[in-house]
């Protein structure tokens, strides 16, 4: 299972707000941005140079990251490592003591496929494992 990093995640609770920071004040270029409706997230992309910023914004009030923004405000949110296979990933990382939030892949942005590690399994820091579409 080949790695490395894709993305940090920032949740945020106005995207265009927040890129008057991240855009405007950084200069990060913004690569894409998609609605998620299934999930209740707009995910917006920036170019890093070596990675991505994704902007992560809850879509409704009653949204589990609508209540993590009130009970911990902005900031950090995830990790994201890119893998070769996410199905793969899924099966391997039992045996290796990494438990998974998920049982099945979920849709990810751009037509990628993501699962997300237990973070009682990775000193307390959310993971999310993605691979391009092509590899799954």
């Amino acid at each position: 299972m080949q790695k490395r990093f894709d993305h940090i995640a920032i949740v945020v609770r106005d995207t265009e707000e927040a890129l008057t920071f991240y855009r405007d004040k950084l200069e990060l270029p913004v690569l894409f941005s998609e609605v998620m409706e299934e999930q209740g997230v707009r995910l917006t992309h920036l170019d890093m140079g070596n990675g991505h910023l994704q902007l992560v914004q809850p879509l409704h009030d009653d949204h589990a990251l609508s209540t993590y923004l009130n009970e911990r405000g902005e900031g950090l949110h995830h990790l994201c490592f890119l893998v070769d296979s996410v199905s793969d990933a899924l099966e391997q990382l039992p045996a290796q003591g990494l438990p998974t939030r998920d049982t099945q892949p979920r849709r990810g942005p751009n037509g990628r496929k993501a699962i997300f590690l237990q973070p009682a399994a990775t000193r307390g820091v959310l993971v999310e494992l993605t691979a391009e579409p092509k590899a799954e």
